[in-house]
């Protein structure tokens, strides 16, 4: 059964009203329909039945191997889920009073606290909903910094070419001119291509470290002191902060804003029944500008702890309804209270992962590279990577025709996630493959081996690609052309 709406069962049945309790509570005949609603005839098991279908056509971290690069696709522990649908979690209102609301408060309070100390920050703002709002507030508190104390004119945001793709996107909302600098043929920062755009109009840089090639930015303590020299202040995109957890933290590094994303480094589903969460820390000369409301921690005469509610003097606003996403955060804390200083060894095992998965595609066996068209080469060179790497297939394409994209759709029908495709754009025919910490040597074995066996087959059936799915290979170009936005029963 793929289409419930073409599933006619019993007459009647599925969409059936009871009469109405007397004449007095009947429908105006104008308002009454002139045909029954195009409702699916069937019974409650066979809706069941329909959507639990449903749910096997989708692929997510639950059902495989889910290697998409720069965005920590990792097993949640679904003791978290237990947790935050506990009546005392679930079932509080967004306007209750602080008192009513005091065991919530302080786990807010305990994941301000924890987040900056984690990031070297000195305040934190669980407002933001996702990582790209989180680098817009946290830009927007620069900005307002900067018109206090009257260097309004900084207008330029400096961003590598090796950056998070929301971070020029996330500026330009700011209203800031992007200045983009290009990487050195090693993939790290160009220090002099830093020191030849920043100036007096420079309000700050945006850095994702380690970078989007999955490389450790080994000078970004000197970029750090050239930008602060100028004035202008740095921002760090924690998209990768997975793999720095308790080895380093940005404010080490010198920054001055970061965001986190607790659905990546800190296990919170991708979504999780909402929004993401994409809290943001500072240092403390910004710490005035925050998104309110933070929450802080009094103690009575009686030596009680209570917390409420605190807006910042110089607040920018509220950038999120309520509190954020409260479940998110929840989520958050239930994995951190968990694992505590073993999320040190968290960022280790996602780092050993990735430098095995690498090591074992790009080291095949001699009767495996024999079979091999063509193989694929490092997107930047590098001894050892962090948590993810990417790979250019652009050898595999002059040689055969097979795209990064082939490849891609191939690893669908094997039952894998494609990983992040074309990303960065400075990489030709680009993979990014993050295995994370959560998948096991045999799930990072078997990846391997399926991945180098496309790299053995067919090009005409790998370009192809996918003939294992239910939706096979899509005309891209034609579905962005002719968008379907209605339902073909929407107009009965």
């Amino acid at each position: 059964m793929s289409d419930l709406f073409a599933f006619n069962g019993a007459q009647g049945a599925g969409y059936a009203q009871p009469e109405s309790i007397s004449d007095d509570f009947a429908i105006p005949t104008a308002l009454q329909r002139n045909t029954l609603p195009r409702w699916p005839r069937a019974s409650e098991p066979e809706i069941v039945r329909h959507y639990t279908w449903l749910s096997t056509r989708s692929h997510g971290i639950d059902s495989g191997f889910y290697p998409l690069g720069s965005c920590t696709m990792k097993h949640n522990p679904r003791v978290n889920e237990r947790i935050v649908q506990m009546s005392g979690m679930n079932d509080l209102h967004a306007l209750a009073p602080a008192s009513h609301l005091q065991g919530l408060m302080a786990i807010f309070h305990e994941m301000q606290e924890m987040l900056a100390h984690c990031a070297g920050m000195d305040s934190v703002t669980l407002q933001p909903v996702a990582g790209a709002q989180g680098e817009f507030t946290a830009m927007r508190c620069i900005q307002e910094y900067h018109r206090e104390i009257g260097q309004a004119n900084r207008d330029k945001v400096i961003v590598p070419d090796s950056a998070h793709g929301t971070n020029p996107a996330s500026a330009a909302m700011c209203g800031y001119e992007i200045i983009e600098i290009p990487s050195l043929e090693n993939g790290r920062l160009d220090l002099d291509a830093l020191r030849a755009v920043v100036g007096d109009d420079t309000a700050a840089m945006m850095v994702t470290n380690p970078s989007t090639l999955g490389i450790f930015e080994p000078e970004i303590a000197e970029a750090a002191e050239i930008v602060h020299a100028a004035g202008g202040q740095m921002y760090y995109d924690g998209a990768n902060f997975n793999a720095i957890l308790g080895k380093t933290n940005p404010g080490l590094m010198g920054f001055d804003a970061v965001h986190y994303n607790l659905h990546k480094t800190f296990s919170q589903p991708h979504g999780g029944g909402g929004p993401g969460a994409g809290p943001i820390g500072v240092k403390d000369h910004l710490s005035d500008y925050l998104p309110a409301p933070l929450v802080v921690a009094d103690e009575d005469e009686e030596g009680e702890v209570w917390f409420d509610w605190y807006e910042p003097p110089k607040s920018i606003g509220k950038v999120q309804q309520w509190h954020g996403n409260s479940g998110a955060t929840v989520r958050a804390w239930a994995f951190y209270r968990r694992y505590g200083r073993d999320l040190e060894k968290m960022s280790e095992h996602a780092v050993l992962n990735a430098n095995y998965l690498r090591h074992r595609i790009m080291n095949p066996s001699q009767d495996v590279r024999d079979q091999i068209h063509a193989m694929p080469v490092d997107g930047a060179p590098t001894d050892v990577v962090k948590h993810e790497f990417t790979l250019s297939m652009s050898p595999v394409k002059d040689a055969t025709g097979v795209t990064g994209k082939d490849i891609a759709k191939r690893l669908l029908d094997y039952g894998y996630m494609a990983p992040t495709l074309y990303f960065p754009m400075i990489v030709p025919e680009c993979l990014m493959l993050e295995p994370t910490e959560t998948e096991s040597k045999e799930a990072i074995d078997q990846f391997a081996d399926d991945f180098l066996h496309i790299l053995t087959e067919d090009p005409e059936l790998v370009k192809t690609a996918p003939h294992d799915t239910p939706v096979k290979r899509v005309d891209e170009v034609w579905a962005a052309r002719n968008l379907i936005l209605r339902h073909p029963c929407d107009d009965e």
